[in-house]
């Protein structure tokens, strides 16, 4: 967390929700980032754990309101 109490999120964190909000796949994206799907995958359940929502659609949500992706 920062200052504001609002949950910090990693580049690599950003950068998967980045490409899922453009409407890739699980298998783009890790082909993107150069990492496994199983690590996409890992890191999407991270961000919604970190921002307390339950998919990865409501993750995306919850970047784009912020202005962070």
């Amino acid at each position: 967390m920062n200052a504001t109490d609002e949950p910090v999120l990693s580049e690599d964190e950003l950068a998967v929700l980045r490409l899922m909000a453009e409407g890739q796949t699980v298998e783009a994206v890790a082909r993107r980032l150069e990492v496994s799907e199983r690590t996409v995958r890992r890191k999407a359940r991270a961000v919604c754990a970190t921002v307390g929502v339950d998919t990865p659609v409501e993750a995306i949500v919850w970047a784009v309101r912020r202005r962070l992706i």
